[in-house]
This record gives C-alpha cells, structure tokens and sequence, in this order.
C-alpha cells in the first residue's frame, strides 16, 4: 500500500513538473504527508512483535510511601493514562480504586481496550517520580513523591494459565459508594488472592458478584502469565544486563514540576519539556524510544541512579 502510493505521488509530481502545475503540487505535498504519517504508524507497528503486543492491557497503579503527596500522584498517573486510552480512541475502565485518606488514591486497577494497548503501554511498568511543589504543604516546600505503575497483557483462551482452585482465597464485601440511591448494598465487590504468587487482585467494578468475579479472575490470569514471561526473559542471560534498569521496582522516568519542567525517561533518555502535555496523555514519543531502544539494545547509562531531575 505504502509502495502503491509513493509511486502514485512520484508519477503525479513528474506530471505537475511537466505542466508546470502548482494545485497539483499542493496535492502531491498532502500525499507526501499522508504517507509519511503512514510509514510512521507502520513502523512503529514493526517494532510490536511480541506475541502479546496485540492484546488489550491491565494497567495497575500503586502509590509509593508519602502519604497524601503519593496518592496525589497515583491519582495524576490515572488520570494521564486514561487520556491516553481516550485520545487513543480506546476502551477505558477503571476496574477498581481505592481512595486516599485525604486526596487521590491508594491504588487503581484499569483495563485499556484497544489494537496494540499492552505492546505500546509495556514501557509504562516501573516507578514513576514527581517532584514539585506540593499543593498540601503550607510551607509551599518542594516534595518528591514515588508510584509504580505494573502493566499486564489482558489473556485470553489463547493463552494457557493453570490455577489451582485451592491456591485461592476469595473474599466477598461491600462495594465503595458516595451514598445515596445508587449505592450498592450488596456484597459484590470481590478480593482473589493467589497463595503461591502472593499476588492480589480485587474487582468492584461491577453490581454482580459473578460479574466482578469473572473480572477479577482475568486480572489474575493475566498477572500470572506476564511474570511467567518475565521469568522467562530473565533465563536469557544475554538480555540480562539490557534490562537492569528496566526491571519492576526501579526508578523509570521523573516528571520535574518545579523549579522546571521536564520529564525524562531514565531508561532511554528520552526528555520532553512540556510536562503539562504528557501528564494529559503525550506519552506516545516515550513510547517510542522504549520499543527503539529494546531493538536496539542501546540504553540510557545512569537508570535510576541518575539525579539529574
């Protein structure tokens, strides 16, 4: 298609050139246009060749220690990836949340539906740093806070995970609501915990306890299957050292709110300036330079060791 239109666009310039006619000119420059942004998305498609890259994602939240300064921040990282899923033209749904004491959240679980979700939002998993003024300090003094952000392929019956009924522990409760007549006054909001993993999912998202369970159990298979992959890579000591600054638990990207603004992606060094855009959803040039740079094997040096920002 890409071939079918270039030389389309070649034929018609060598006809505009002969004639000597600017409006054809101008139609061959939005042709040109259009296949560069073409052979853009092409491109990028190239580099998601993971069998799971396709899939739509589960994108869990987690505020780090700081209180009310982290739940902020794990409040600010929902909502940028939910603009993303949104201007993506995704499916977006928060699955469950649990609210902070004062502001934001504790925590978050949300699935983006869409062609390529989890192949384009794997470079979001890690620890995602802020520093700024904190809006809840009186002394306007500067705070660093920390959230981790785990991002897992949605599994479908494609894709085999065992679990054993008797590694799991399920609990039924209330659901969270803001009273009124719409609040749920059934127990069917569910909590799945997989004993030999440790990993805990819950799910309120849904009136029906079925409904929630069914949810529930789908982020379960899906954390499973992702940290069998991530065993699996760790086994493949050539890929080792490329990926210690990328591994769960470290320090990705910061965003600097004050006395500047950046936000600088630690594993590529990829820098943008205009953080106001990339907390509303801008993320697609990091994600770029991640899938780059996972072809290339060509990191960043310094990781999350670097104090720069």
């Amino acid at each position: 298609m890409l071939d079918t239109g270039y030389q389309d666009a070649l034929t018609l310039l060598e006809l505009a050139q002969e004639e000597k006619d600017t409006s054809v000119l101008a139609e061959v420059s939005e042709m040109i246009a259009s296949l560069s942004e073409q052979f853009e998305r092409a491109e990028f498609r190239k580099m998601l060749s993971e069998d799971v890259d396709p899939k739509n994602a589960i994108v869990t939240i987690n505020a780090g220690a700081g209180g009310t300064e982290s739940q902020d921040w794990a409040m600010m990282l929902l909502r940028m990836y939910q603009r993303w899923g949104q201007d993506q033209g995704f499916k977006v749904e928060l699955l469950d949340a649990l609210p902070g004491e004062e502001a934001g959240i504790k925590n978050a679980t949300l699935t983006i539906s869409g062609p390529y979700a989890y192949g384009r939002l794997k470079s979001e998993a890690g620890v995602h740093r802020l520093v700024r003024i904190s809006p809840f300090d009186s002394n306007a003094r500067r705070h660093t806070s920390f959230t981790s952000v785990f991002v897992t392929p949605e599994i479908d019956d494609d894709f085999e995970v065992v679990i054993n009924p008797a590694d799991l522990r399920i609990d039924v409760y209330r659901s969270g609501g803001k009273g009124g007549q719409g609040v749920n006054t059934t127990d069917s909001a569910v909590r799945i915990t997989h004993h030999p993993s440790g990993i805990v999912v819950t799910c309120q998202q849904e009136r029906s306890q079925i409904k929630n369970r069914d949810l529930a159990m789908k982020v379960l298979r899906s954390r499973l299957y992702e940290r069998h992959l991530e065993e699996e890579r760790k086994k493949q000591s050539a890929i080792e050292d490329t990926k210690k600054d990328i591994a769960w638990g470290s320090q990705i990207r910061s965003y600097v709110l004050h006395p500047y603004k950046m936000v600088k992606d630690h594993r590529t060094g990829y820098v943008v300036s205009m953080a106001d855009k990339v907390l509303d959803g801008d993320l697609d040039g990091f994600m770029k330079a991640y899938l780059t740079c996972r072809i290339t094997g060509e990191w960043a040096r310094g990781g999350a060791a670097d104090e720069a920002v």
